[in-house]
């Protein structure tokens, strides 16, 4: 498997960093999503879907939180990722950004994994 290193992003309340993991881009966010810091996980996933990537894993684990702009920004990676074929894995949601997702109603529409090892053995879209 590749684990390459694509690149990282960082703000005072939001790293952002980008491996390849065979044919998966691996999106890690750790920290705030939210207004303020939406660019840093926006660009790297437009990014990884220019390069060719259709299958995005987003590793939550690390994600404290997240605001209806950080939703907006995975909701728009989904449409792209669908649009060419793929889509968005969600990975290891913390509890309070798992309850953004539930009340929204947005976990319907992205593939929902407990941790990045069972999104990364999932081999669909």
């Amino acid at each position: 498997m590749d684990r390459g290193t694509v690149g990282s992003a960082q703000s005072g309340r939001l790293l952002v960093e980008v491996r390849e993991e065979g044919l998966s881009a691996v999106v890690t966010p750790a920290g705030e999503l939210d207004h303020h810091t939406a660019d840093l996980l926006r660009e790297p996933l437009e990014s990884c879907l220019a390069k060719g990537f259709k299958r995005l894993v987003i590793d939550c684990s690390g994600l404290e939180f997240c605001d209806s702009t950080g939703l907006n920004v995975l909701l728009g990676a989904r449409l792209k990722a669908d649009a060419a074929g793929g889509g968005v894995h969600l990975a290891g949601m913390q509890p309070v950004v798992a309850r953004v997702f539930e009340i929204t109603g947005a976990e319907a529409v992205f593939t929902l994994h407990d941790s990045l090892e069972a999104a990364l053995a999932d081999g669909s879209g």
